[in-house]
């Protein structure tokens, strides 16, 4: 709960001053990761059957690090609010809590997050390749004066940096996002899943590949 309490705001007056607002319900999730040595996991989210109804062109998120919480990086799109439960502790009962960030659950909040993600992109140098949005490039040249291009690929939260110096990308991103176990950044050895390796080719090309089993 400490990592999404951040993401509602309480909200003391009343609640004829929230104009516009829609009072929803959360509920908590739990969850065991597989993949991450049977982590176990918790998160407060909207429920589903309360969601609010928003128009289409705020929902769309299209959908290669990985953000720590990642839509709750995100401002919330949405003007809602809900009662706190016993998880929130000694703001237990209080009937105006404001969703401030994009809460889980809500139908904006895949589209609010990729929107800042997008920005932050953008803002370090990249652009959106016209195949598809989610990836990104930008043109470097090598210490040999070899002109190439740099990526970054996205899907939703999963980021991977592809460069002669993949950090500098991951940097300008974590300059506004917090990366997960305490902002790492390394070489994938799975990714969206699967297993990926560095291999070399018979010419000497160094590549990213699948395992075949």
């Amino acid at each position: 709960m400490k990592n999404v309490r951040p993401a509602f705001e309480i909200h003391e007056g009343t609640v004829d001053q929230l104009v516009g607002y829609q009072k929803i319900k959360c509920h908590m999730i739990f969850d065991v990761k597989l993949g991450e040595n049977f982590r176990r996991k918790a998160r407060l989210v909207a429920a589903g059957g309360h969601v609010t109804e928003v128009p289409s062109s705020m929902t769309y998120s299209s959908v290669v690090s990985r953000d720590s919480n990642a839509y709750l990086s995100a401002p919330c799109r949405e003007k809602i609010y809900c009662v706190a439960g016993p998880e929130f502790g000694s703001d237990v009962g209080k009937t105006m809590v404001v969703v401030k960030k994009a809460l889980y659950g809500l139908k904006s909040s895949g589209a609010s997050f990729r929107a800042m993600l997008a920005q932050t992109i953008y803002d370090i140098g990249y652009r959106p390749s016209k195949a598809d949005p989610d990836v990104w490039m930008r043109p470097a040249t090598k210490p040999d004066g070899t002109r190439y291009y740099e990526y970054v690929l996205c899907y939703v939260d999963d980021v991977i940096s592809i460069s002669g110096n993949p950090m500098e990308a991951i940097e300008g991103i974590k300059a506004v996002f917090k990366l997960k176990d305490d902002d790492k950044a390394e070489v994938p050895a799975m990714y969206l899943g699967a297993g990926v390796d560095q291999v070399k080719t018979v010419n000497g090309t160094r590549c990213w590949a699948l395992p075949i089993i």
